[in-house]
C-alpha cells in the first residue's frame, strides 16, 4: 500500500467543567473512546453529589433505618436486654452517637471521591483542581477561584459543563451553619437535634425529616402544599404522611415560612399566617439553584433559562453545537443517575458513537424515606388528566407473605399499563428497598413488555418482588376488555 495513502484521524479532545456524576461519566466514556480528556473540579471528584449530598445523606438514612429496625425488633420476637448488678434484666435505650455517624458518612463520601479520582487517573484522564470557566466555544480557563488567578487554559473540540447546583437560600432565613442549616451543613451537628424544623416538603425535606425523626429527634415539617412530596404519586405521599404522623412528626401543611431567626439557643420560624414555631434547629430545604453564574456560558452563546439552567436536548447538547451539559445545572431531571447518563450520552454523541436519546418517561427515581418511594414512567395522575389512556392496579404489600414475615405494615405496588395493548408504561413501589424493587418494572417499561409477559416471569416465593407478578396477573383478569378479548 502506498504510504502516502494512509491517513490518521486526529485525536479528539474533551474538556469537562465539574467532576460530579455527569462530568465523571463523561470523562470515562471519552477516555474509553480514545479522546484526550481533562476534568476541572473545584471541590473533589464526585462533586457535591458524593461529598455533601447523595452519599452522606443516604448513609445517614441507612443509620436511621438501622435504628428503626432495632426499635421494631420486639415485634418479631427479638428482645434486647442488659442486666443490672443484681442480675435483673434491663431494657436498653437506643442511643445515637451523631458525631460517630457523621464521621463515618463523611469518611465514606471522601473514600468514594478518592475511588472515583483513581478511576479517572487509571483511564488516563487529566485532573485539574480549580474553578473552570468557558472562553468562547473551544476553551476552558482554570483559575484559583471566582476572580482569582488564572493558571491554565485548555483548548478542546468538545466542552462539557457539569457544574451542579447549590442549596437555594432565602434572604429572610440565611443559613448560618449553626442553627439555620442547609442540607450540606447538617453533618457538623454534634448531637441529634432536640427539635428540628424542616422547611420544605419536597424530596430533600421529606428524606431528612424522616431520617432525623427515626434518629430520635422531634421533627416539625413545614409544607406550603396540601401534602408532602408535591408532584409525586398521591397514594405514595399519603402512605408517607401516615408513617410520619405515626412516628410523632408534626406536619404543618399549607404553611409558608416567612422568616427564620437564630435566637442563640434555638430558632424561631414565623409562618405567613402569623403562627410561630420554636425549635432547636431549622433545615432549609427550599430547592436549589444551578452553579452557572459567571462561568462564561452566556458569552459563549449557550441558551439559558431565567432560572439559570442550561437548555439541553435529549442528547445533552446545548444551543452551541460542540458544548454539552449534564446534571442539575441543566433543564433535565435533577438526579445523579440522570447526570451520569447525560454525561455518557453527551460524549457518545460528540465523538460519533451510538446514542440513545434520553426519555423522561424512562427515568427511574427513588425517594429514600422509610418506606422508600420509587417511580418509573407514566403515572396515575397522567391518566386522570387525560394525557394517556391507561389502566392502574394497586396491590398493598401487607398482603405479601414475605412482607408479613418481615413485619411490614406500609407500602404497595402499583402497575400502570396502556389501554388496549396492556403494555407496561409506568409503576410505583412504596416499601423497603423500593429502589431495588422498581428495576424489573423499569425493564418492562424500557423493553415495552405487556402485563401478561411480566406475569409469566417466575418470582421467588416468598419475595416482595412476587407482588409485581401478582399485580400483573390481576391486570390480565381486569384486561379482558382492554385487550379486546
Amino acid at each position: 500500500m502506498d504510504a502516502m495513502s494512509v491517513s490518521f484521524e486526529r485525536t479528539q479532545s474533551v474538556a469537562i467543567i465539574g467532576g460530579g456524576p455527569g462530568g465523571y461519566e463523561a470523562a470515562l466514556a471519552a477516555a474509553q473512546l480514545g479522546a484526550e480528556v481533562t476534568v476541572v473540579e473545584r471541590a473533589g471528584i464526585g462533586g457535591s453529589a458524593v461529598i455533601t449530598d447523595v452519599v452522606p445523606s443516604k448513609t445517614l438514612i441507612a443509620t436511621a433505618d438501622a435504628a428503626v429496625a432495632i426499635a421494631g425488633a420486639s415485634d418479631l420476637g427479638v428482645q434486647l436486654f442488659a442486666h443490672s448488678a443484681e442480675g435483673k434484666p434491663l431494657k436498653p435505650e437506643i442511643a445515637i452517637n451523631l458525631r460517630a455517624v457523621n464521621k463515618r458518612l463523611l469518611t465514606l463520601a471522601r473514600q468514594q471521591s478518592d475511588d472515583m479520582r483513581a478511576s479517572l487517573a487509571e483511564a488516563g484522564v487529566r485532573i485539574l483542581t480549580g474553578h473552570g470557566r468557558l472562553e468562547g466555544d473551544n476553551a476552558v480557563v482554570v483559575s484559583t477561584g471566582p476572580g482569582g488567578t488564572d493558571f491554565d487554559r485548555i483548548e478542546a473540540d468538545t466542552l462539557v459543563v457539569s457544574v451542579g447546583a447549590s442549596p437555594r437560600e432565602l434572604d429572610s432565613a440565611r443559613p448560618d451553619g449553626k442553627r439555620i442549616l442547609t442540607w450540606t451543613q447538617l453533618y457538623d451537628m454534634p448531637a441529634v437535634p432536640e427539635h428540628l424544623i424542616v422547611v420544605g416538603s419536597g424530596v430533600t425535606g421529606a428524606e431528612f425529616a424522616g431520617a432525623y425523626m427515626n434518629l430520635g429527634a422531634k421533627v416539625t415539617l413545614v409544607s406550603s402544599r396540601d401534602q408532602v412530596l408535591p408532584g409525586e404519586d398521591s397514594d405514595a405521599a399519603a402512605v408517607l404522611e401516615k408513617v410520619f404522623k405515626r412516628g410523632g412528626m408534626t406536619l404543618l401543611s399549607k404553611s409558608r415560612a416567612d422568616k427564620v431567626e437564630n435566637t442563640g439557643d434555638g430558632v424561631i420560624v414565623t409562618l405567613s399566617d402569623g403562627r410561630v414555631v420554636e425549635g432547636s434547629h431549622c433545615l432549609m430545604a427550599v430547592g436549589s439553584i444551578p452553579n452557572t453564574a459567571g462561568i462564561g456560558l452566556e458569552e459563549a452563546g449557550v441558551q439559558m433559562t431565567d432560572s439559570g439552567h442550561i437548555q439541553v436536548n435529549k442528547v445533552a447538547r446545548t444551543s452551541v453545537p460542540n458544548i454539552y451539559a449534564a446534571g442539575d445545572c441543566t433543564t433535565f431531571v435533577p438526579l445523579a443517575s440522570v447526570a451520569s447518563m447525560q454525561g455518557r450520552t453527551a460524549v457518545f454523541h460528540a465523538l460519533g458513537d451510538v446514542v440513545i436519546p434520553l426519555e423522561r418517561r424512562r427515568i427511574t427515581s427513588n425517594i429514600f424515606t422509610a418506606p422508600e418511594i420509587a417511580t418509573i414512567g407514566w403515572q396515575q395522575k397522567d391518566i386522570e388528566d387525560g394525557l394517556i389512556n391507561g389502566v392502574v392496579h394497586k396491590l398493598p404489600l401487607a398482603a405479601n407473605p414475605r412482607a408479613k414475615m418481615m413485619g411490614m405494615k406500609d407500602g404497595f405496588v402499583k402497575l400502570i399499563a396502556r389501554q388496549g395493548s396492556g403494555t407496561v408504561i409506568g409503576g410505583v413501589i412504596v416499601g423497603p428497598r423500593a429502589s431495588e424493587l422498581i428495576y424489573p418494572i423499569a425493564i418492562a417499561v424500557e423493553r415495552r413488555l405487556t402485563v401478561d409477559q411480566v406475569s409469566r416471569v417466575f418470582a421467588v416465593y416468598p419475595s416482595l418482588s412476587g407482588s409485581i407478578t401478582d399485580a400483573a396477573r390481576a391486570m390480565h383478569v381486569v384486561d379482558h376488555n382492554v385487550y379486546g378479548g
